[in-house]
């Protein structure tokens, strides 16, 4: 495998993907000289409350055991140069031949620059709240053990090279393409590396996060079918009805009633399909009052009723 391989410089920039080249040492000593802990991606100009965010670094400057805190799981596609990183119960060091994901945390960091010169990573930030996303929608659990590394290293392949191209490729997208993109972009390399590489590296980003987050996420999803309003559910979450709004669209990207009723749905086609069901004996354990109000509802999501879904 070719080591050397370098990316085309990124041309636009835009609110959700910000693909920023530093092209000379005055923009890199600005953010990146070791005095100060620098915390990321909150110093570089990204749009924050963007769940996946990518930047584009690169220096003629190196830098030694900086300080560096990570408030989000950061992937570094390293594309030139030399890095090594040192974590409270890890260390890693990596040429361009490989590349990091690193679990939210304190690090040092240090950055040599390659034969020519230059240093460049391509970096992806993602949050805790969106790989427990990814968990739950392709059906993989959380072990919850602890002593997993909090950096895991890589080693390229013609995906992965593909892959951190296409990340800058996108920039040439408009930006409502380019927001919704990056998100199928972290899934993509997720799902690659839990296929060739386990799932291992996924545990350590989640292994002694949030509990909070995930108390909440728990509390939700085994409540699904017990019929509690916004109010109790709230109330259960230790929350104010405004918060666990607010944070209940976080982690499911709609609002509560309308993902609860899309599970409620969902559950009726099965009985109704799986267990033949109809719709006179599964309204109420679905989570409606009234038939009339359940055949409305399934109609509007399936563009038939129950009993023209059952005929089918």
């Amino acid at each position: 495998m070719d080591t050397s391989w370098t990316l085309a410089p990124s041309t636009s920039q835009n609110i959700y993907l910000f693909l920023n080249t530093l092209q000379n040492s005055k923009h890199a000593n600005t953010s990146f000289l070791p005095m100060n802990t620098i915390t990321l991606p909150d110093d570089l100009p990204l749009d924050h409350s963007q769940a996946v965010q990518v930047f584009d670094y690169q220096s003629a400057k190196e830098i030694a055991k900086q300080q560096i805190a990570l408030n989000r799981n950061t992937f570094s596609f390293l594309t030139e140069g030399t890095k090594e990183v040192v974590f409270d119960n890890s260390a890693l060091a990596i040429d361009n031949s490989q590349f990091l994901i690193m679990k939210s945390g304190h690090c040092l960091m240090t950055e040599r620059l390659s034969g020519n010169r230059n240093y460049s990573s391509v970096l992806l930030f993602f949050s805790n709240e969106t790989v427990m996303q990814f968990l739950r929608k392709n059906g993989l659990t959380v072990n919850g053990a602890s002593g997993y590394p909090s950096v895991h290293s890589f080693r390229y392949d013609e995906f992965i090279q593909r892959f951190v191209s296409s990340l800058l490729d996108i920039a040439k997208l408009s930006k409502v393409t380019q927001k919704k993109l990056i998100e199928v972009k972290l899934e993509e390399i997720l799902l690659y590396l839990t296929e060739i590489h386990g799932t291992g590296f996924l545990h350590a980003l989640t292994a002694n996060s949030d509990n909070a987050t995930q108390k909440f996420i728990r509390t939700v999803e085994m409540n699904q079918w017990n019929k509690l309003t916004v109010n109790e559910l709230a109330f259960l979450c230790n929350k104010s009805v405004s918060s666990f709004k607010r944070e209940f669209e976080k982690h499911y990207g709609e609002s509560p009633i309308k993902w609860f009723q899309n599970k409620r749905l969902e559950k009726a086609y099965h009985l109704l399909h799986q267990e033949h069901k109809n719709a006179s004996e599964i309204y109420f354990e679905v989570g409606y009052e009234n038939l009339s109000s359940f055949i409305q509802a399934y109609k509007s999501k399936y563009g038939v009723t129950p009993k023209q879904h059952h005929k089918s």
